[in-house]
């Protein structure tokens, strides 16, 4: 049960300070925080989250994450599902915080015909700047692979592993500073899910993408590292 509220607070603190930043910072006139604030507030968390609850948990917080190390050798198939539920949920919770706060501006509502509302993910007119359901998924097959990559070699028993934490989180951030503009950055289906169920209308008919892409790249890049680059004993 440690285990499971480690990655439900890690999941959470992940979507309300990374979504939060998008929802609250990046699009305050004038003094906004942009995609590049976006993209290291996201990496923040994952850093923050890594060293505070990682040592009790592996600090996945994302499903594709926990798929990926299950395809890298690094985790149980039957821890999956219960790391998945407690990811889903911790997400799901920080979104409805982040929507009890944003109400609480009166002239503040969601519009789920504009892409990237609430900060969710999308593709084709859903996307930032229009890109086709194939780039968008191309992109988060591609970033999540990579993500799995790093993941995997900074927390190898022959890495320094004092910054593992360091490496992915900045890894993240560089994959935001890649995709906003295509898909809002997803590579976390928990992630795309907490905003989607909030938003409703297409950004959570689209969500399917957000869930096949993330955890298809995931479950390649552990089987890249676990096959081609892992060093055997």
């Amino acid at each position: 049960m440690k285990k499971l509220f480690a990655e439900f607070f890690g999941t959470f603190w992940l979507v309300f300070g990374g979504c939060g930043s998008a929802i609250f910072a990046a699009g305050i006139p004038d003094l906004g925080i942009g995609f590049a604030g976006v993209s290291l507030a996201f990496g923040l968390t994952v850093v923050t989250m890594a060293y505070a609850v990682g040592h009790i948990s592996g600090g996945h917080f994302n499903p594709a994450v926990s798929f990926g190390l299950w395809a890298g050798g690094r985790f149980s198939i039957k821890d999956l599902a219960p790391y998945i539920l407690a990811q889903c949920i911790g997400a799901i919770a920080a979104a409805g915080v982040l929507y009890f706060i944003w109400t609480g501006k009166a002239e503040n509502i969601i519009d789920a015909t504009k892409a990237g509302a609430f900060a969710t993910n999308g593709y084709g007119d859903f996307s930032p700047e229009k890109y086709s359901i194939e780039s968008a998924f191309f992109a988060e097959f591609i970033l999540t692979m990579f993500f799995i990559i790093i993941i995997m070699g900074a927390t190898d028993k022959l890495a320094n592993g004092k910054f593992a934490g360091l490496a992915i989180g900045l890894g993240l951030t560089l994959i935001h500073l890649i995709s906003i503009p295509i898909t809002n950055t997803s590579v976390n289906p928990a992630r795309s899910l907490s905003q989607a169920v909030i938003t409703q209308g297409e950004p959570l008919a689209q969500v399917w993408l957000f869930w096949l892409a993330p955890i298809a790249g995931a479950v390649f890049g552990g089987f890249i590292y676990r096959t081609l680059l892992e060093k055997k004993d």
